[in-house]
């Protein structure tokens, strides 16, 4: 927070210098020059003050490219301590230093400086003692001094740029900045643009002559931290990832309307039962019938349900097409189940299958805290030759294990509605 208060705080000063400045002239002709004779840095605070001002409508600003030249960190420090060439002449001194004791007290410095300072016969070695001596009396450290040339008037012979380039003691590039010019609008009184019509606005009518700032709609602004799964979402998925582990094929469960027949006859429910009234159930109005039928499989169905078949004696009442035609939004997913076990009964030859289906159900229910008028339901069916109970309770005691549920126990139990 500090630093953000430092950086308003300069940006403010340099506002009010900028302003005071053009109140007394026409403009500034380069920010590159005012900055620094202003003890301002031209660094992205002072472009951002320049920005607020132009936002503003105060002034207008236009941008100057110009080459520059800048020194590399190796640069600097040559311009304080001088080139690696003139510390190894200053290091020989007035009575010579070895060549060991110069590697030791320059390092680096000794091994680019000394070539350099033997070619430019600055100094001599003895090889037979090993020891180096000035050879000449004084020197000049052109080095320094276009280095100290760059740095104070940014500019140079171009042929000496490119060899310091060489050397990696400066750096080429084009430096920003901008002229800036008085608008129509131009104060040095700048007053702060409201950002929200506040109570006390409203209150006073000062609403009515304020200044708001600007929308900027073209601002993406901050992604939101949403899109979280729903937990059902999350249970849903799990389950059935179980069930696919387990080796069940998802049956298609995308039709929410179903026929009376396939919901309720096929699975032996009588036509005059309750969970066939329009308190319990939701008939379509329009299309309030289906027409498509198996014919060979309503008759079946049929005769199970007037006369029986297989040990079964029936419901013994007149059965009626137009009740089976009936649309409804399924009350079960079991419509599906009817639908998959009647298609693997075509097949010529039987084979074993296991399908699951999680989905939507609709009942007529009375909405409270607990109920609604749909809600999800999770089914399985395992057709095959051989099954027993406990084949069910096998698969039921897996299910619930993938679940994390390992503490199980199995009762009998009659369901009346079924």
């Amino acid at each position: 927070m500090a630093n953000n208060n430092n950086a308003e705080d300069l940006s403010t000063k340099i506002e009010h210098s900028l302003l005071h400045d053009l109140d007394k002239s026409n403009g500034i002709d380069d920010t590159g020059v005012w900055a620094p004779k202003n003890n301002f840095a031209h660094d992205d605070v002072f472009v951002g003050a320049l920005k607020r001002l132009e936002a503003l409508g105060v002034i207008t600003t236009s941008i100057i490219e110009k080459p520059v030249t800048k020194l590399t960190a190796e640069g600097e420090s040559i311009l304080q301590s001088g080139s690696s060439e003139a510390r190894v002449w200053e290091a020989a001194g007035t009575n010579g230093i070895s060549k060991d004791a110069l590697d030791k007290q320059l390092g680096e410095v000794a091994k680019v400086g000394f070539g350099a300072a033997m070619k430019n016969q600055w100094i001599v070695l003895d090889k037979a003692t090993n020891t180096i001596t000035r050879k000449a009396a004084t020197i000049q450290d052109t080095t320094k001094e276009q280095l100290s040339t760059i740095k104070n008037s940014h500019s140079t012979d171009a042929s000496v740029v490119d060899a310091l380039k060489k050397r990696k003691l400066v750096v080429t590039g084009t430096q920003k900045t901008f002229k800036v010019s008085k608008t129509d609008k131009f104060t040095v009184n700048i007053k702060k643009d409201a950002t929200d019509l506040s109570t006390e606005l409203l209150l006073s009518g000062a609403w009515k002559t304020e200044t708001f700032k600007a929308y900027n709609y073209n601002s993406l602004g901050v992604p939101p931290a949403g899109g979280h799964l729903h937990p059902l979402m999350k249970v849903r998925t799990q389950i059935r990832q179980i069930f696919l582990e387990m080796g069940f094929a998802e049956m298609p469960t995308n039709n929410f309307v179903e026929s009376s027949f396939w919901n309720f006859d096929t699975l032996f429910q009588p036509q005059q039962h309750p969970a066939r009234d329009a308190h319990d159930t939701f008939f379509l109005s329009e299309p309030a019938e289906a027409n498509q039928f198996p014919q060979e499989y309503l008759e079946r169905v049929k005769e199970m349900h007037t006369k029986g078949g297989n040990g079964s004696i029936g419901w013994r009442y007149d059965w009626k097409l137009a009740e089976a035609k009936k649309n409804l939004l399924r009350t079960h997913t079991t419509a599906v189940s009817s639908r998959m076990l009647y298609k693997l009964a075509q097949e010529k030859e039987f084979t074993p299958k296991k399908y699951f289906s999680i989905d939507r159900v609709f009942r007529n229910e009375a909405l409270d805290a607990t109920h609604l008028a749909e809600f999800h339901q999770i089914e399985g069916l395992v057709a095959d030759r051989g099954l027993t109970l406990g084949n069910l309770m096998g698969i039921i005691s897996e299910f619930f294990k993938r679940l994390g549920i390992t503490n199980l126990r199995f009762k009998p139990a009659y369901n009346p509605y079924t």
